[in-house]
């Protein structure tokens, strides 16, 4: 157990942020999550977590964000931009201005140290494909990844703080894989474009190791809070490869591939993660 229960708050308890709580409970921390579901706040109580009730529109924060954010040492905002696919030409920045409104209540609490979920689908895809960095400029092509941009620079730009913004590739555990949505379908794009996933495990692997450096080893390492990580699994395959494996694998009928024109896509390097974090994958995709 840690001799000091550094707080930490989780903006977005779900699929990812729950698991992340109780994770951090284990080691010590003392962890803060909120809900927009009133009926979900009994999970979070009997789980250890402290409960907040708290919904983020773009104008106004519904719920006791003051609270929320008091006596914090870091906050996780796992909000998804849940926007469609295609990039609006309506400038409707639903997601940035709910960031916008949280910024405001960010400055005028304690919170230093801000970790910012974010995704890879804010670089786009590419013909060729090529290889992607944390160096290689954004150039999304949907929706979420053009607004996941401008909050990445929004929070990273701000002077009451730091943020560390961590793009996660695919996200799969438990029941979540994408080839259940592939499954029996004809005529799929891109064969040969390879896959960047990351399970679970060790997404909440990686917060939690950028949350313990950030804490425990500034003085000893040189480390610095604002960075950007990608975090995609290693193994790269093509997308045909691995969906017509994991298909079988769960005995689900096999997807076709569109094979008469090029594929585009892109490979998500995480050797940052590897090297400046120090961090080893445990799960395979």
């Amino acid at each position: 157990m840690k001799e000091e229960r550094e707080k930490i708050a989780i903006l977005g308890c779900g699929w990812l942020g729950l698991p992340l709580a109780k994770s951090l409970l284990s080691k010590g921390y003392e962890v803060k999550g909120s809900t927009t579901s009133e009926s979900k706040l009994e999970v979070l109580k009997n789980a250890g977590i402290s409960p907040f009730q708290i919904q983020l529109e773009e104008h106004q924060i519904i719920g006791n964000m003051e609270d929320f954010l008091k006596e914090t040492d870091v906050l996780v905002i796992d909000i998804p931009p849940g926007l469609r696919r295609e990039i609006s030409s309506s400038n409707e920045m639903t997601f940035v201005n709910k960031v916008k409104t949280l910024i405001a209540f960010i400055e005028k609490s304690d919170v230093q140290k801000v970790v910012f979920v974010s995704s890879t689908s804010v670089y786009g895809d590419s013909f060729p494909i090529v290889e992607i960095t944390e160096e290689t400029k954004p150039n999304p092509d949907t929706e979420s990844g053009k607004q996941l941009v401008i909050a990445e620079k929004l929070l990273q730009s701000n002077p009451h703080f730091k943020t560390t913004v961590i793009r996660f590739g695919g996200l799969l555990g438990e029941n979540r894989h994408p080839v259940k949505f592939l499954a029996g379908r004809t005529n799929v794009e891109n064969p040969d474009a390879p896959v960047n996933m990351i399970q679970r495990e060790d997404c909440i692997g990686i917060i939690e190791t950028v949350i313990d450096k950030g804490l425990r080893q500034a003085q000893s390492d040189n480390w610095e809070w604002n960075q950007t990580f990608n975090a995609v699994a290693p193994h790269h395959p093509t997308r045909k490869a691995y969906y017509h494996k994991k298909a079988k694998i769960l005995n689900l009928p096999l997807p076709t591939f569109a094979e008469n024109s090029e594929s585009k896509g892109k490979i998500i390097s995480s050797k940052k993660v590897e090297t400046i974090l120090g961090y080893s994958f445990q799960k395979e995709i």
